[in-house]
C-alpha cells in the first residue's frame, strides 16, 4: 500500500542576493521538510509572488533595495495573514529588532545561524512559537528599557491611546498571568509544557499572537 506523502512546509525567501538565495534554496531543501516555493529581490517581487499564492513561511532579509524589510512587514502580512516572517538578516542594529517584532514578526535571526538551527526555528514558528538570534536577547531588553528615558522628553504629555489600550490589557491578567508574563519577557527559553496555559490566556487578554510580542510589550511598559 502506498502512503501518503507529507506536504512539505512552503518558503518565499525575500533577499537581493540571488547568490545567497540560491544557496539558502538549496541547504533548506536539502532537509525533506522544505520546499522553496518562490523567491523574490524586493518587496515587491514579493507582493506578486504572493498574490499568486501564500507560503507556509517567509524568510525575510532587512536590507532590500527600495523598501527595508522591517517597514514592508505589514503589507507582507496583509498580502499573506497566515503566513509566519522570519526574518533573516546580517542587522545587528537594536532598533532593526525591535522594529521587526513590534511590526508582526514572529521572529529575528542573524545570517550566522547554523543550518540546523534555521530549519528547527522555522518549524518552531510555524508551531506559533517566536524565536531571536541569542546574540540579540540582551539588545531586545536593553533597548525597550531605555526607550521610556529616551522619549520622555519628545513625548507629548498626554498618553497615546494605543498605550492606554496596552495599559489596560496588561490590568486584566491575573497576578499569577502578570508574573508569568514577566518570565517571559526575561528568558524566552521559559519551559512551555508549566506555563502552556498561562500563556496563552496572555496572548488573548493582550491580543497578540507571539511570545516575543508580549515580552516586547512587557519590556516596553516597564512590566519586565
Amino acid at each position: 500500500m502506498n502512503l501518503p506523502t507529507p506536504s512539505r512546509i512552503r518558503l518565499l525567501l525575500i533577499d537581493d542576493h540571488s547568490l545567497f538565495r540560491h544557496d539558502l534554496k538549496a541547504l533548506l531543501e536539502q532537509d525533506g521538510r522544505f520546499e522553496v516555493s518562490a523567491e523574490a529581490g524586493d518587496v515587491g517581487e514579493a507582493l506578486r509572488q504572493l498574490a499568486r499564492g501564500a507560503p507556509d513561511a517567509i524568510l525575510l532579509d532587512n536590507h532590500l533595495p527600495g523598501v527595508r524589510g522591517v517597514d514592508a512587514l505589514p503589507a507582507l502580512k496583509e498580502a499573506a495573514p497566515l503566513a509566519r516572517v522570519l526574518m533573516l538578516t546580517v542587522s545587528e542594529d537594536a532598533q532593526d529588532l525591535s522594529a521587526a517584532l513590534l511590526a508582526g514578526a514572529d521572529g529575528y535571526l542573524l545570517k550566522t545561524v547554523e543550518s540546523d538551527r534555521l530549519c528547527e526555528a522555522i518549524v518552531k514558528v510555524l508551531d506559533g512559537d517566536s524565536v531571536v538570534s541569542p546574540e540579540m536577547m540582551t539588545k531586545l531588553v536593553s533597548a525597550f528599557r531605555r526607550r521610556p528615558a529616551a522619549d520622555s522628553a519628545a513625548a507629548p504629555l498626554e498618553t497615546p491611546p494605543e498605550q492606554r489600550e496596552e495599559g489596560r490589557a496588561l490590568q486584566s491578567l491575573s497576578p499569577r498571568e502578570r508574573e508569568i508574563l514577566a518570565l517571559i519577557a526575561r528568558e524566552l527559553d521559559i519551559a512551555e509544557t508549566t506555563v502552556k496555559i498561562h500563556v496563552q490566556h496572555i496572548l488573548r487578554k493582550l491580543n497578540v499572537s507571539t511570545r516575543v510580542h508580549a515580552a516586547v510589550l512587557a519590556v516596553g511598559t516597564g512590566l519586565a
